[in-house]
């Protein structure tokens, strides 16, 4: 069972990544763009997912939601953190934050952790 603790580490430590807090909620941002949000109780992570992609990952997955309407025009994805657990909800955010950087600073991550995003 995944929890806010075992991903918040990712959120200040990958590269040009930082953690803000939004009316309430933790957020993961690269300059302005959003990659990562938890709901107010942070038992929900929105994370940034392939629009083209997301479909077929919620249609094969009962622990992914699609976001809510007004939200659809954006690549986002929601997971119940309890149904993840850690290593899972680190990939996760791994990955979300691969969409937002150049990919030499993704290509760079994978170079310095060639086992993923490990334990915590």
């Amino acid at each position: 069972m995944a929890v806010v603790d075992d991903v918040l580490p990712l959120g200040s430590s990958l590269d040009r990544s930082y953690v803000v807090r939004v009316q309430g909620r933790r957020k993961f941002r690269v300059g302005s763009i959003v990659y990562v949000a938890f709901s107010p109780h942070e038992t929900v992570m929105g994370f940034a997912f392939p629009k083209e992609e997301r479909a077929a990952l919620v249609a094969s997955d009962p622990r992914f939601q699609l976001p809510d309407p007004s939200d659809l025009r954006f690549n986002w994805v929601h997971a119940t953190l309890a149904e993840l657990d850690a290593l899972e909800a680190r990939e996760l955010v791994v990955d979300a934050w691969r969409m937002v950087v150049p990919q030499r600073l993704s290509r760079a991550w994978d170079q310095a952790h060639p086992d993923g995003p490990g334990p915590g």
